[in-house]
């Protein structure tokens, strides 16, 4: 009987632990969640550190579906291959949606929504334009068709030519993993084509148009999706749905990483360690300058610079700096206000959409710069008008006392101080006496007048 009882207890837990493990996935089943990731910026290594991360959150929250909103003009190619990498790897399905109307996903944006499990769009959008740019400022130059079997136009550098064929290489990758238009694709990347919604649903470059986000997950809803986990049935039509924020360290990335915000710490940075130069144990400049030196140079790394801007800006305070200590009555200072100017105008003149400092900032700064010359220049200017108050061209048309009396050399106390002084007449103990010339640290004087016609 007890071993009846024992048995009976086994085989009700195993059942209980049976059931537990079978209501699980049905209780998401009847509470699904759909993670709602938005970029409306360019594609940065803020932007892609936000999506991959908020790909592996939907991941542990066990998502139905990820809807990533996208209105971007572009951007890196490094950002856009790191968020198409997480897409491509993430078991749970991505959908690509520009929204909201008057959005649009160019560049980088076209390649990501290529690269989505399911692209849709609102109306009123567009995509498209998605030619590479080179990153050192020479632009980029769309090349024929594929299809059109010419040879590459003259003046199109290898370089260019290599760029462009691996990025139709890359996208047409995509769409035929996608199942969608490839060779619209090439032409978009090849002669920078762009479309609007109703267009790319009709040539099948997007799945579906949806006007908000509740129609879009009604539309998708038992749509079948192959990804890195296998096929997925989406049961999105009554999903919660959870907007991610992005994390204190994308917002981090988003400020510096800004062409304008990088360009300003620079300056700050220069700044900061040109005062501490001039003014040793201050500190606080030092310690400043430091810092956002350091921040500037992170976010160097992060953005397409042009070192040659890079090197003018860096002349530019040099030259401006070494106005204030050689006399050079400006030309130094001007040539530094125009290095500046110019490195600053190129200095992320890239194309890259959403990658360039603001022309409003490089004005005002260069008004500044100008200013600290034009203050230089005014100083020096007014330190000449002055009369000279130290040194031998003060010294000479002092008026003097004779301390003994001497003839040929002796003392005479000029200034508060007493000087060796020679004389060609006899002097007298506290006649006065004028400095007529300075021989190393003997003085040349000659008489004025007498005690008493002084006193007179």
């Amino acid at each position: 009987m007890v071993r009846w009882l024992s048995g009976c207890g086994c085989l009700i837990a195993l059942l209980m632990i049976a059931t537990v493990f079978a209501a699980a996935p049905e209780s998401q089943m009847a509470h699904p969640e759909v993670v709602v990731l938005r970029v409306d910026a360019a594609i940065s290594p803020a932007s892609a550190s936000y999506v991959v991360h908020g790909i592996a959150d939907a991941q542990s929250r066990h998502a139905e579906a990820i809807v990533l909103e996208l209105d971007t003009p572009g951007g890196l190619s490094s950002s856009m291959r790191d968020i198409i990498k997480a897409i491509l790897a993430s078991p749970v399905p991505v959908v690509g949606y520009v929204a909201p109307s008057g959005a649009r996903a160019a560049s980088a944006g076209t390649y990501i929504m290529y690269a989505s499990h399911v692209a849709a769009m609102a109306p009123a959008t567009n995509i498209g334009a998605a030619t590479p740019v080179s990153l050192t400022g020479g632009g980029s130059v769309p090349l024929p068709s594929s299809s059109s079997g010419k040879p590459a136009a003259a003046g199109e550098s290898t370089e260019i030519r290599k760029a462009t064929n691996d990025a139709v290489a890359y996208i047409r990758a995509l769409a035929e993993r996608r199942g969608r238009n490839a060779d619209w694709a090439e032409q978009a990347v090849r002669e920078a084509t762009s479309v609007s919604a109703q267009q790319a649903l009709k040539l099948h470059v997007i799945d579906l148009i949806a006007p908000d986000l509740t129609q879009l997950l009604a539309d998708i809803d038992g749509r079948k999706v192959e990804t890195a986990a296998g096929t997925r049935v989406l049961h999105t039509r009554a999903a919660s749905v959870a907007t991610i924020s992005p994390g204190w360290r994308s917002q981090f990335l988003g400020v510096i990483a800004n062409p304008s915000v990088a360009y300003i710490l620079l300056l700050i940075g220069l700044g900061g360690l040109v005062m501490e130069g001039m003014h040793p144990g201050g500190i606080l400049p030092g310690v400043v300058g430091a810092i956002c030196l350091l921040l500037a140079l992170y976010a160097f790394q992060l953005l397409p610079v042009n070192f040659a801007g890079l090197a003018l800006i860096l002349l530019g305070v040099i030259l401006i700096v070494s106005e204030a200590f050689v006399p050079a009555y400006g030309v130094l200072g001007t040539g530094g206000v125009i290095s500046f100017v110019i490195g600053s105008v190129i200095f992320m003149h890239t194309g890259v959409p959403g990658y360039g400092i603001a022309l409003p900032v490089v004005i005002g700064l260069a008004i500044a710069a100008a200013g600290v010359l034009a203050g230089i220049v005014w100083m020096a200017v007014r330190s000449h008008k002055q009369p000279v108050v130290s040194g031998r061209e003060e010294m000479v048309g002092a008026i003097a006392e004779v301390v003994a009396d001497f003839e040929g050399r002796g003392a005479v106390h000029v200034h508060g101080e007493r000087w060796q002084a020679r004389s060609d007449v006899p002097l007298s103990r506290g006649q006065i006496v004028s400095v007529t010339g300075m021989h190393g640290l003997v003085l040349d004087v000659k008489p004025v007048a007498t005690p008493k016609e002084v006193a007179s």
